[in-house]
């Protein structure tokens, strides 16, 4: 315990979350009532299809598919009947033959040739067909060359035969091999945590592989399976969503040869953006994790399933470290799989967390509540009222139509707004976002660059009658020094008072 709060700190308590027991007093935090699961913990899905009516046929059209499928009691049971009634119905046919013949009551006439030698009852012709069928031949009991029919017969006993072998052996053969064993191999932690993980509120759970043989291939998904109504009142009992634990980063392809702890980052694409510590005890939710891949030593394609529901998600708990490094390799402690232990965390949800900093930080207030260009109309609206009404009488009338009727000293309105005064302004820079702020704090950046930012910065400088402090665009139209070079008559001269 010392060495642990050395690392990790005292503000850090360790709890245990294990059924096991991995060392640790403290039992894990009281459960809620335990309720239907719709995928249990060790994969298996609680779903029964019932009223079939007709349906069923198709079962009996994939039959070899339906065998395997059934369980090892039935697959046992339905491999010991089918050859015992095989064998017993082949058995039978050569007793029948041999009782047609009447080979069965002139066993002991050395001048007669039977169809089978030393077959007289039921028992013998049993013996026979096992001999033939599985090749034993001790040499007692054979066909003879009198005997058309049982040839026929001995022909259609091998291809039966072949086909009842090939059908019910390789049922069991696909059945012992199937991957599914292979996902008992593969451990998921039996709870799931959320807490901060680079700055983020996040989902986290824990996946390992107990063998030494790897995975190829290996990708893990997410689901999210959660009741909801849709606005038009339809209601979807195990609506399915997406959580993303690094599809978009390629996280999701793993390379599991050690325990491995996925993530799903909560924010406002995750539908746990609104989730906090004090929701999750009214909600209903179950996050099913599916991971598949590629079985090394036989090539098949193995999946893995497993799910949490909200009494197994611990809201402020972080895992266990399992890995350590000792002389030559990495050591995994699988005794600490399921452990984790309490960090700070804040019980809110990242929406919740959103608006308390967006209430705490009137800077950014504009920047997230106003769309679009809600920042540039407000801040012309603040301007288009400082501007004087009378002065577009001294504009021709297509200039007082571009100028919307609003104008100072004859000035074009754009010319205006980049270089009013401090006296002029009408929002603060507290108005502004912050990171506008420290732009326009910056001496020597030019207006032109916060107006096409579509923020409303204004000029701290009243305007020099010299063009060297507007825009290139007007500097250049300018000629590099007076305005007027390329106006029209009528400008410079009713701008000649300002510019000389």
């Amino acid at each position: 315990m010392s060495a642990l709060r050395k690392k990790f700190g005292d503000d850090y308590q360790v709890v245990t979350t294990s059924s096991s027991g991995s060392g640790f007093n403290q039992g894990p935090p009281e459960k809620k009532k335990k309720r239907q699961r719709f995928v249990d913990k060790n994969g298996r899905c609680n779903v029964q299809h019932g009223n079939l009516g007709g349906e069923t046929s198709r079962y009996l059209s994939d039959l070899f598919t339906t065998l395997v499928d059934l369980k090892w009691r039935w697959n046992l049971f339905i491999f010991i009947l089918t050859y015992t009634v095989a064998w017993l119905f082949m058995a039978s046919m050569w007793w029948v033959i041999a009782y047609i013949r009447g080979d069965l009551h002139r066993t002991h006439d050395d001048k007669y040739t039977p169809c089978v030698a030393n077959v007289y009852n039921f028992p013998s012709a049993f013996l026979f067909f096992i001999e033939t069928e599985a090749t034993i031949g001790y040499g007692y009991r054979y066909i003879t060359d009198k005997c058309p029919e049982g040839i026929i017969l001995f022909l259609f006993q091998s291809i039966l035969g072949s086909i009842v072998d090939a059908f019910l052996i390789g049922c069991m053969f696909i059945k012992m091999s199937q991957p599914k064993k292979r996902a008992e191999t593969l451990m998921f932690s039996e709870h799931a945590v959320i807490s901060m993980r680079d700055g983020k509120l996040t989902l986290m759970f824990r996946v390992g592989n107990l063998r030494n043989s790897h995975m190829v291939s290996a990708q893990i998904r997410c689901k999210l399976l959660k009741s909801r109504q849709t606005p038009e009142g339809e209601f979807l009992p195990l609506d399915q969503l997406e959580l993303d634990v690094g599809f978009s980063t390629g996280a999701d392809q793993l390379f599991l040869v050690s325990p491995l702890t996925i993530c799903h980052v909560i924010d406002t694409k995750s539908p746990f953006y609104e989730l906090s510590q004090r929701s999750m005890q009214t909600e209903q939710f179950e996050i099913v994790v599916i991971l598949e891949g590629i079985v090394e030593t036989t090539g098949m394609t193995c999946q893995a399933r497993t799910s949490y529901t909200e009494d197994e998600v611990l809201w402020g708990h972080r895992f266990f470290p399992v890995i350590s490094l000792e002389e030559g390799f990495f050591k995994v402690d699988y005794s600490q799989f399921h452990a984790t232990f309490e960090v700070p965390t804040a019980p809110y949800s990242v929406k919740e967390a959103e608006d308390a900093l967006l209430l705490s930080s009137p800077l950014l207030a504009p920047s997230l509540c106003n769309s679009g260009g809600g920042e540039r109309n407000s801040s012309l609206d603040g301007l288009e009222a400082l501007e004087d009404s009378d002065c577009t009488a001294k504009l021709p009338t297509k200039l007082q139509k571009m100028t919307g009727g609003g104008c100072r000293d004859g000035l074009p309105r754009k010319l205006l707004r980049m270089s009013s005064t401090t006296s002029e302004m009408t929002y603060s820079l507290g108005d502004l976002p912050m990171k506008l702020q420290r732009i326009s704090s910056v001496p020597g950046v030019s207006d032109d660059k916060l107006l096409l930012g579509k923020a409303s910065k204004i000029g701290s400088e009243p305007m020099s009658k010299s063009v060297a402090d507007l825009p290139p665009k007007l500097q250049r139209l300018g000629g590099g020094g007076r305005m007027d070079g390329h106006l029209p008559p009528k400008l410079r001269k009713m701008n000649s008072d300002r510019f000389t």
